[in-house]
């Protein structure tokens, strides 16, 4: 027999094209349920945070009669758990990617279950603000892991695209479930309950997530366990946040917001300075490279500060004016948390995938303006139907945006820098947060104390104090659209 007729391929019957076996598909199948099960972790994780930082918002009232809180007292339930969160999010970003991010997500979900247990029971202000000091604590840590076990769950463009939008809408709309939940517990049950019912979630999500999300074993401390970086970021960053949030009391121009400011920019400069030093820094600056990551984070600072007018302006609009109460309040932004909803799950990761994100983006963006613009005008005894519910309708921009935006600040997030993209991104969000509630607070405050000295109504200059913190508000959101439009450019699709 010849060498080549033993080598030639016996005949063979036409190929038909085969089903996948049933073990195979059964796998395929367990891996996406697994995935989805993981996605509604991390969304119900989200929530929880989301709700928790805005429910406390309409109980506030009812938190100060109880407690005795002095009125400059009483800012420190919000602003405790704003420090603890804002300046720990990068830090705990980064110590996700080496130690293990279902790691941290499972500490940081287990300290803010623990924490709300605390704050329920709280029967002083000093264990109060304890609670919430670490309830951000808490936070902080299971929420800069989120989006980087998602982006690493889900790697296929459309997938990611489908579950980011998911995990947007939580944030999106959960600010205003919050004030609807907040309003509906405060009046039905009393203020403990906004608390309180952190505890059943919390202990759901840590059982499902112990099996549903992915193990990762992280780079380990020796690939970036820099101390004196974690050191001057997290000081320059609780240092930067803390003398925001009380620049009401003491005026942007004072001393102390002055040389806090001041300090904490030292602190944070040095912080680069190390990291581009350090032989392990903890925030690579390889990071910052990507024009679109950092425009991304920018955008949703300005984004961030500028809807401070809406959900908080708004609903204080709704109270003090037009003499709304909690539960009422909450009812009446509830169309804008829908809208939000129905575009996020519905819309924006079909037209994030058509015309891309930066296109999606600039739409968003621009019925978010159009809505501010419209506030600006907003008559003192405003008609829901006609002067507020077009702008709650307009609200659903903040659906397009966000999980644009958020496709957009992650997409030069590999493997090994998730954690700290996703920390990064969420520290952008709670300093825009901080800046809206200092700057349009304040400017909001000193107008009407001008209107009010000028002979007007409370109810009129109140309502002109809003209007110039609608009016900032959409000024942001210009020259958010302004940045998107020079700065962003919708990624190449990247396999990872």
């Amino acid at each position: 027999m010849s060498a080549a007729s033993r080598t030639a391929p016996a005949p063979s019957a036409p190929s038909v094209p085969s089903a996948p076996s049933a073990p195979s598909a059964a796998r395929g199948a367990g891996a996406l349920r697994s995935r989805g099960t993981a996605l509604a972790v991390l969304s119900t994780a989200m929530l929880m945070t989301v709700l928790d930082g805005s429910i406390v918002t309409v109980a506030m009232p009812a938190i100060q009669n109880d407690l005795g809180f002095t009125p400059a007292g009483l800012s420190w339930v919000v602003n405790a758990y704003l420090i603890a969160f804002g300046s720990l999010l990068l830090l705990a970003g980064r110590l996700g990617d080496l130690i293990g991010r279902k790691r941290m997500f499972l500490a940081g979900t287990a300290v803010f279950t623990a924490a709300s247990l605390l704050a329920g029971i709280a029967t002083s202000p000093g264990v109060l603000i304890a609670a919430r000091f670490l309830q951000g604590v808490g936070s902080a840590m299971a929420s800069a892991v989120g989006l980087g076990i998602l982006v690493t769950l889900f790697a296929e463009p459309r997938e990611r695209a489908r579950a980011i939008a998911v995990f947007s809408f939580t944030g999106a709309a959960g600010a205003s479930l919050g004030q609807v939940l907040g309003g509906i517990l405060t009046d039905a049950l009393d203020w403990h309950w906004i608390f309180f019912i952190n505890l059943p979630i919390g202990l759901a999500a840590l059982l499902v997530a112990l099996p549903a999300l992915p193990s990762d074993r992280g780079l380990g401390l020796r690939a970036g366990a820099d101390v004196l970086g974690a050191s001057l970021v997290t000081v320059g960053l609780m240092t930067g946040i803390y003398a925001v949030v009380q620049v009401e009391r003491y005026g942007w121009t004072s001393a102390h917001t002055l040389g806090l400011g001041a300090l904490s920019l030292a602190l944070l400069a040095g912080f680069v300075a190390r990291q581009a030093k350090a032989g392990t820094p903890l925030m690579p600056l390889r990071i910052l490279r990507s024009r679109t990551v950092v425009g991304a984070n920018l955008v949703q600072m300005l984004m961030v500060a500028a809807l401070f007018s809406f959900q908080i302006v708004l609903a204080l609009h709704l109270q003090r004016v037009l003499g709304y109460g909690a539960a009422e309040t909450g009812l009446a932004m509830l169309p804008a948390a829908l809208a939000i909803g129905a575009v996020s799950l519905g819309a924006s990761a079909r037209l994030g995938a058509r015309f891309g994100e930066r296109a999606v983006l600039l739409t968003g963006l621009g019925m978010l303006v159009i809505g501010l613009g419209l506030l600006t005008r907003l008559p003192v005894r405003a008609d829901y139907v006609t002067d507020l519910l077009p702008v709650m309708l307009l609200a659903s921009g903040f659906g397009l945006a966000l999980p644009a935006l958020t496709t957009l600040g992650m997409s030069a997030a590999g493997g090994a820098d998730a954690g700290l993209a996703s920390g990064l991104f969420n520290t952008t969000q709670q300093i825009g947060m901080a800046l809206g509630v200092a700057v349009l607070s304040t400017l909001a405050a000193s107008r009407t104390e001008t209107l009010t000295e000028a002979g007007r109504s409370l109810p009129e200059a109140l309502t002109g104090g809003y209007h110039l913190a609608f009016a900032v508000g959409a000024a942001l959101l210009l020259t958010a659209l302004t940045l998107t439009a020079t700065l962003l450019r919708t990624p190449r699709t990247r396999q990872n």
